[in-house]
Protein backbone atom coordinates (compact mmCIF):
# COMPACT_ATOMS: atom_id res chain seq x y z
CA UNK A 1 0.00 0.00 0.00
CA UNK A 2 1.57 3.21 -1.47
CA UNK A 3 0.65 6.79 0.01
CA UNK A 4 0.14 8.02 -4.03
CA UNK A 5 -2.41 4.99 -3.95
CA UNK A 6 -3.93 6.52 -0.74
CA UNK A 7 -3.90 10.23 -2.39
CA UNK A 8 -5.65 8.84 -5.37
CA UNK A 9 -8.29 6.66 -3.28
CA UNK A 10 -9.42 9.75 -1.30
CA UNK A 11 -9.39 11.71 -4.96
CA UNK A 12 -11.92 9.55 -6.56
CA UNK A 13 -13.71 9.41 -2.24
CA UNK A 14 -13.92 13.13 -2.73
CA UNK A 15 -15.32 14.17 -6.21
CA UNK A 16 -16.92 11.02 -7.02
CA UNK A 17 -14.87 10.68 -10.23
CA UNK A 18 -11.82 8.85 -11.92
CA UNK A 19 -11.71 12.13 -14.06
CA UNK A 20 -12.35 14.29 -11.72
CA UNK A 21 -9.87 12.72 -9.46
CA UNK A 22 -7.04 12.41 -12.02
CA UNK A 23 -7.43 16.29 -12.99
CA UNK A 24 -7.30 16.83 -9.13
CA UNK A 25 -3.69 15.00 -8.67
CA UNK A 26 -2.51 16.12 -12.17
CA UNK A 27 -2.35 12.63 -12.94
CA UNK A 28 -3.41 10.93 -16.67
CA UNK A 29 -6.45 9.15 -15.90
CA UNK A 30 -5.18 5.75 -16.82
CA UNK A 31 -2.43 5.95 -14.33
CA UNK A 32 -4.60 6.79 -11.67
CA UNK A 33 -7.21 4.19 -12.35
CA UNK A 34 -4.27 1.48 -12.14
CA UNK A 35 -3.07 2.57 -9.04
CA UNK A 36 -6.35 1.91 -7.52
CA UNK A 37 -7.27 -1.29 -9.08
CA UNK A 38 -3.60 -2.50 -7.75
CA UNK A 39 -4.70 -1.40 -4.47
CA UNK A 40 -7.94 -3.32 -4.17
CA UNK A 41 -5.67 -5.91 -5.36
CA UNK A 42 -3.78 -5.41 -2.56
CA UNK A 43 -6.91 -5.19 -0.16
CA UNK A 44 -8.76 -8.10 -1.99
CA UNK A 45 -11.25 -6.19 -2.44
CA UNK A 46 -13.42 -3.41 -4.27
CA UNK A 47 -13.26 -0.45 -3.44
CA UNK A 48 -16.24 1.31 -5.78
CA UNK A 49 -19.04 0.56 -6.95
CA UNK A 50 -18.19 1.92 -10.87
CA UNK A 51 -21.89 3.44 -11.53
CA UNK A 52 -21.21 4.95 -14.76
CA UNK A 53 -19.94 8.03 -14.45
CA UNK A 54 -20.47 8.26 -10.79
CA UNK A 55 -18.54 6.21 -8.57
CA UNK A 56 -19.85 5.14 -4.59
CA UNK A 57 -17.89 3.30 -2.13
CA UNK A 58 -18.35 0.11 -0.94
CA UNK A 59 -18.19 -0.90 2.49
CA UNK A 60 -14.78 -1.85 2.09
CA UNK A 61 -13.61 1.55 0.68
CA UNK A 62 -15.81 3.15 3.75
CA UNK A 63 -14.13 1.46 5.66
CA UNK A 64 -10.66 2.31 4.71
CA UNK A 65 -11.21 5.93 3.87
CA UNK A 66 -11.18 7.44 7.14
CA UNK A 67 -7.69 5.78 7.76
CA UNK A 68 -6.62 6.71 4.42
CA UNK A 69 -7.60 10.33 5.20
CA UNK A 70 -5.71 10.18 8.57
CA UNK A 71 -2.55 9.11 7.41
CA UNK A 72 -2.78 11.81 4.52
CA UNK A 73 -2.52 14.12 7.01
CA UNK A 74 -0.20 12.98 9.31
CA UNK A 75 1.62 12.96 6.57
CA UNK A 76 0.76 16.53 5.63
CA UNK A 77 1.60 17.94 9.06
CA UNK A 78 5.08 15.72 9.59
CA UNK A 79 6.20 17.69 6.21
CA UNK A 80 4.86 21.14 7.57
CA UNK A 81 6.58 20.44 10.71
CA UNK A 82 10.00 19.91 9.10
CA UNK A 83 9.55 22.77 6.55
CA UNK A 84 8.89 25.08 9.53
CA UNK A 85 12.19 24.43 11.27
CA UNK A 86 13.65 25.72 8.33
CA UNK A 87 14.63 29.29 8.42
CA UNK A 88 12.57 31.59 6.41
CA UNK A 89 9.12 31.10 5.15
CA UNK A 90 9.32 28.52 2.79
CA UNK A 91 7.34 25.51 1.83
CA UNK A 92 3.72 24.36 0.37
CA UNK A 93 0.80 26.30 1.20
CA UNK A 94 -2.60 24.63 -0.26
CA UNK A 95 -4.97 26.97 -0.21
CA UNK A 96 -8.78 26.63 -1.33
CA UNK A 97 -11.13 29.25 -2.27
CA UNK A 98 -15.19 29.91 -3.60
CA UNK A 99 -15.50 30.91 -7.28
CA UNK A 100 -17.58 34.17 -6.10
CA UNK A 101 -14.08 35.30 -3.78
CA UNK A 102 -11.46 34.14 -6.00
CA UNK A 103 -11.46 36.44 -9.31
CA UNK A 104 -12.91 39.46 -7.53
CA UNK A 105 -11.72 40.05 -4.12
CA UNK A 106 -8.50 37.58 -4.19
CA UNK A 107 -6.78 37.01 -7.57
CA UNK A 108 -5.86 40.37 -8.20
CA UNK A 109 -4.30 40.75 -4.53
CA UNK A 110 -2.15 37.22 -4.77
CA UNK A 111 0.73 38.72 -6.23
CA UNK A 112 1.48 41.01 -3.59
CA UNK A 113 1.48 38.09 -1.22
CA UNK A 114 3.89 36.01 -4.00
CA UNK A 115 5.98 39.00 -4.64
CA UNK A 116 6.59 38.84 -0.41
CA UNK A 117 7.01 35.48 0.36
CA UNK A 118 8.75 33.88 -2.96
CA UNK A 119 9.64 30.98 -1.64
CA UNK A 120 6.36 29.53 -0.29
CA UNK A 121 4.83 27.31 -3.24
CA UNK A 122 1.16 28.62 -3.27
CA UNK A 123 -0.98 26.23 -4.89
CA UNK A 124 -4.69 27.18 -5.38
CA UNK A 125 -7.83 25.17 -5.81
CA UNK A 126 -11.39 26.53 -6.57
CA UNK A 127 -14.50 24.32 -5.17
CA UNK A 128 -18.18 24.86 -3.39
CA UNK A 129 -17.60 25.23 0.68
CA UNK A 130 -18.31 21.69 1.65
CA UNK A 131 -15.43 20.50 -1.28
CA UNK A 132 -13.42 22.97 0.87
CA UNK A 133 -14.38 21.85 4.20
CA UNK A 134 -14.36 18.04 2.53
CA UNK A 135 -10.66 18.40 1.51
CA UNK A 136 -9.42 20.61 4.66
CA UNK A 137 -10.75 17.58 6.80
CA UNK A 138 -8.60 15.25 4.51
CA UNK A 139 -5.39 17.33 4.68
CA UNK A 140 -5.63 18.35 1.07
CA UNK A 141 -5.58 21.76 1.96
CA UNK A 142 -4.35 24.20 4.55
CA UNK A 143 -6.55 26.93 4.24
CA UNK A 144 -9.44 27.88 2.71
CA UNK A 145 -11.31 31.29 1.67
CA UNK A 146 -14.94 30.79 1.97
CA UNK A 147 -18.48 32.87 3.14
CA UNK A 148 -18.96 32.23 6.99
CA UNK A 149 -20.67 30.36 9.13
CA UNK A 150 -19.26 27.05 8.50
CA UNK A 151 -20.94 24.02 10.63
CA UNK A 152 -18.22 21.52 11.15
CA UNK A 153 -16.88 20.55 14.51
CA UNK A 154 -13.58 20.46 13.38
CA UNK A 155 -13.12 23.92 11.29
CA UNK A 156 -12.04 26.98 12.72
CA UNK A 157 -13.49 29.86 11.21
CA UNK A 158 -12.08 33.37 11.60
CA UNK A 159 -13.83 36.67 9.97
CA UNK A 160 -12.48 38.95 7.86
CA UNK A 161 -15.35 41.08 6.86
CA UNK A 162 -18.80 41.53 5.78
CA UNK A 163 -19.62 42.34 2.46
CA UNK A 164 -22.56 43.77 1.13
CA UNK A 165 -25.09 42.65 -1.56
CA UNK A 166 -26.21 44.27 -4.32
CA UNK A 167 -29.29 44.23 -6.40
CA UNK A 168 -28.15 44.14 -10.58
CA UNK A 169 -30.50 44.97 -12.61
CA UNK A 170 -30.52 46.02 -16.38
CA UNK A 171 -30.17 49.55 -17.67
CA UNK A 172 -34.29 49.45 -18.35
CA UNK A 173 -35.48 48.43 -15.24
CA UNK A 174 -37.80 50.40 -13.25
CA UNK A 175 -34.98 50.02 -10.00
CA UNK A 176 -31.72 51.46 -12.80
CA UNK A 177 -31.87 54.89 -11.29
CA UNK A 178 -32.66 55.00 -8.07
CA UNK A 179 -30.67 55.51 -5.06
CA UNK A 180 -31.35 51.90 -3.09
CA UNK A 181 -33.54 48.90 -3.28
CA UNK A 182 -35.55 46.97 -1.01
CA UNK A 183 -35.71 43.31 -0.68
CA UNK A 184 -39.38 44.00 -0.22
CA UNK A 185 -39.68 45.13 -3.52
CA UNK A 186 -38.41 42.43 -5.47
CA UNK A 187 -41.60 40.25 -5.15
CA UNK A 188 -42.02 37.99 -8.14
CA UNK A 189 -39.17 39.24 -9.84
CA UNK A 190 -37.49 36.86 -12.16
CA UNK A 191 -34.16 36.09 -9.81
CA UNK A 192 -30.99 34.53 -11.19
CA UNK A 193 -29.50 32.19 -8.91
CA UNK A 194 -26.33 30.09 -8.28
CA UNK A 195 -26.84 26.47 -8.08
CA UNK A 196 -27.29 24.15 -5.07
CA UNK A 197 -23.97 24.19 -3.03
CA UNK A 198 -23.31 27.85 -3.53
CA UNK A 199 -23.07 29.87 -0.51
CA UNK A 200 -23.95 33.15 -1.64
CA UNK A 201 -27.09 31.32 -3.15
CA UNK A 202 -27.80 30.36 0.40
CA UNK A 203 -26.58 33.94 1.31
CA UNK A 204 -29.64 35.14 -1.46
CA UNK A 205 -32.33 32.83 0.12
CA UNK A 206 -31.44 33.81 3.71
CA UNK A 207 -32.00 37.48 2.95
CA UNK A 208 -35.11 36.67 0.61
CA UNK A 209 -36.59 34.70 3.47
CA UNK A 210 -36.04 37.07 6.07
CA UNK A 211 -37.35 39.82 4.04
CA UNK A 212 -40.34 37.85 3.36
CA UNK A 213 -39.92 37.64 -0.30
CA UNK A 214 -40.94 35.26 -3.17
CA UNK A 215 -39.08 35.04 -6.51
CA UNK A 216 -39.45 33.28 -9.32
CA UNK A 217 -35.99 31.79 -10.75
CA UNK A 218 -35.49 31.46 -13.93
CA UNK A 219 -32.05 30.54 -14.16
CA UNK A 220 -29.80 28.60 -12.07
CA UNK A 221 -25.72 28.64 -12.42
CA UNK A 222 -22.45 27.27 -10.95
CA UNK A 223 -21.05 30.20 -12.57
CA UNK A 224 -21.77 34.15 -11.93
CA UNK A 225 -20.51 35.78 -14.69
CA UNK A 226 -23.33 33.89 -16.99
CA UNK A 227 -25.83 36.09 -14.69
CA UNK A 228 -24.29 39.32 -16.12
CA UNK A 229 -24.88 39.30 -19.68
CA UNK A 230 -28.61 37.80 -18.56
CA UNK A 231 -29.58 40.52 -16.42
CA UNK A 232 -27.92 43.41 -18.89
CA UNK A 233 -30.34 42.41 -21.31
CA UNK A 234 -33.70 42.18 -19.20
CA UNK A 235 -34.06 38.35 -18.52
CA UNK A 236 -34.54 38.82 -15.07
CA UNK A 237 -32.45 40.25 -11.87
CA UNK A 238 -30.32 38.85 -9.51
CA UNK A 239 -28.14 39.74 -5.94
CA UNK A 240 -24.44 39.57 -6.23
CA UNK A 241 -21.96 40.58 -3.86
CA UNK A 242 -20.26 44.11 -4.19
CA UNK A 243 -16.90 42.49 -4.49
CA UNK A 244 -18.13 41.21 -7.82
CA UNK A 245 -20.28 44.87 -8.86
CA UNK A 246 -17.28 46.26 -11.35
CA UNK A 247 -17.16 42.97 -13.50
CA UNK A 248 -21.06 42.89 -13.84
CA UNK A 249 -20.85 44.81 -17.33
CA UNK A 250 -23.75 46.30 -18.76
CA UNK A 251 -25.72 46.07 -15.59
CA UNK A 252 -27.10 48.28 -12.98
CA UNK A 253 -25.40 48.19 -9.51
CA UNK A 254 -28.06 49.25 -6.68
CA UNK A 255 -27.59 49.24 -3.01
CA UNK A 256 -29.91 47.55 -0.51
CA UNK A 257 -31.68 49.15 1.85
CA UNK A 258 -30.55 48.06 5.15
CA UNK A 259 -28.31 46.22 3.57
CA UNK A 260 -28.05 42.34 3.38
CA UNK A 261 -24.42 41.22 3.99
CA UNK A 262 -22.52 38.00 3.65
CA UNK A 263 -19.71 37.18 6.02
CA UNK A 264 -16.38 36.73 4.40
CA UNK A 265 -13.69 34.44 6.48
CA UNK A 266 -10.74 31.88 6.28
CA UNK A 267 -11.11 28.38 7.45
CA UNK A 268 -8.41 25.66 8.65
CA UNK A 269 -8.69 21.92 10.27
CA UNK A 270 -8.51 22.60 14.19
CA UNK A 271 -6.22 19.50 13.80
CA UNK A 272 -3.77 21.17 11.42
CA UNK A 273 -0.40 21.88 12.15
CA UNK A 274 0.25 25.77 11.35
CA UNK A 275 2.93 26.19 9.56
CA UNK A 276 5.15 29.24 8.82
CA UNK A 277 3.47 29.89 5.31
CA UNK A 278 0.12 30.16 7.01
CA UNK A 279 0.77 31.97 9.75
CA UNK A 280 1.64 34.68 7.03
CA UNK A 281 -1.24 34.26 5.01
CA UNK A 282 -3.54 34.79 7.56
CA UNK A 283 -1.53 37.82 8.34
CA UNK A 284 -1.73 39.04 5.09
CA UNK A 285 -5.26 38.46 4.99
CA UNK A 286 -6.46 40.20 7.34
CA UNK A 287 -4.01 43.39 6.21
CA UNK A 288 -5.65 43.61 2.98
CA UNK A 289 -8.45 46.05 2.38
CA UNK A 290 -12.18 45.03 3.15
CA UNK A 291 -14.99 45.58 -0.15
Amino acid sequence: MEINQLRYFCAVASTGSFTKAAEQEDIAQPSLSQQIRKLEREIGSPLFERLGRHNRLTPYGEALLPQAQSILRQIAEAEACVTNLRQGVQGRLRIGVIPTILPYWLAPRLGEFTAQFPDVDLQLREATTQRLIESLQAGELDAAVASLPVQSPDIVCSELFRESLCLAVSPHHSFADADSARLKDLADERMLLLREGHCLRDNVLTACTRAKVEFVSVFETDQIASIFPLVSTGFGISLIPAMAAAHASGCKIVPLERGSFRRIGYLRANHHFVSKPMKEFFSWLRSLEHV
